[in-house]
């Protein structure tokens, strides 16, 4: 189905492996709207539980093909502004996707590379990861991935590396608040897997309501409307389904009926 992507299905964790070696997993129109699509098709499958983001060869993503930004370049500017919004549309689909994301960040993820890890609920790095904010090397900058960079180091950190383009390290990464663990990259995997059995230990709809959360109170006033919409929100929740057989569940000192 895809001629870009790989999904490899381990239980009810989807693995989306960006599959173009040869050119670093790098950007371009075919892989931009393949990983949208793929995307929103697991994010839609009930029986996918985590989505784990990774790539194959040497680099995670080396950000976008340099044919495609000259293609760009010598396009309209109606073109040039679709093609700019289908990119956008690419991040937006996965940060704001209900099935817990990972990014598997085993060699480079510059650019939109870095993107795709800042966009992703969770992003464990190998120890020989690297990030970059390389836009500006190219004139350009890192627009359509600022939202989720800004989410993830924050705006002081954002002003030095926009401009300056340096190359970040995994434990600066880890510093930053980029990547939440670190790994050998013999150790990755087992990373990735002790995650993976910790998300699913969860309910699935407690933790699409988490992230809805997030998005609701980050960066909001705790005033009467966000206090109020949190009371909502757990009054809601409570009333599920899932929060009974929880509850219930705990309180058996049994596993719940989502955990396999």
């Amino acid at each position: 189905m895809y001629t870009t992507l790989e999904i490899e299905h381990r239980g009810r964790v989807a693995w989306l492996w960006m599959n173009k070696p040869e050119v670093h997993n790098a950007f371009d129109e075919t892989l931009i709207q393949e990983l949208t699509l793929a995307l929103r098709a697991l994010d839609a499958d009930p029986a996918v539980r985590a989505v784990v983001l990774a790539g194959r060869g040497k680099s995670f993503s080396a950000g976008a093909d340099l044919g495609w930004m000259q293609r760009q370049g010598a396009a309209t500017l109606d073109k040039n502004l679709d093609d700019a919004r289908q990119l956008a549309r690419l991040f937006r689909t996965l940060s704001c996707m209900a099935t817990p994301t990972i990014a598997r960040v085993h060699g480079a993820a510059l650019g939109g590379g870095m993107g795709l890890a800042a966009a992703c609920d969770i992003c464990v790095a190998s120890s020989k990861a690297q990030f970059a904010t390389s836009e500006v090397r190219f004139g350009i900058i890192p627009a359509a991935i600022s939202p989720y960079v800004l989410r993830a180091i924050g705006e002081r950190q954002a002003y030095r590396y926009f401009q300056t383009a340096e190359r970040i390290s995994a434990e600066r990464a880890l510093a930053l608040g980029l990547a939440h663990e670190v790994a050998t990259p013999e150790a990755l995997d087992a990373t990735v897997h002790t995650l993976l059995e910790a998300l699913q230990a969860g309910g699935s709809g407690a933790q699409a309501a988490a992230t809805a959360l997030i998005r609701a109170v980050a960066n909001h006033p705790i005033d009467d409307a966000l206090v109020e919409d949190t009371a909502q929100r757990i009054a809601r929740l409570r009333a599920t389904p899932e929060a009974r057989e929880g509850l219930t569940a705990f309180l058996e000192k049994r596993a719940p009926s989502w955990v396999a």
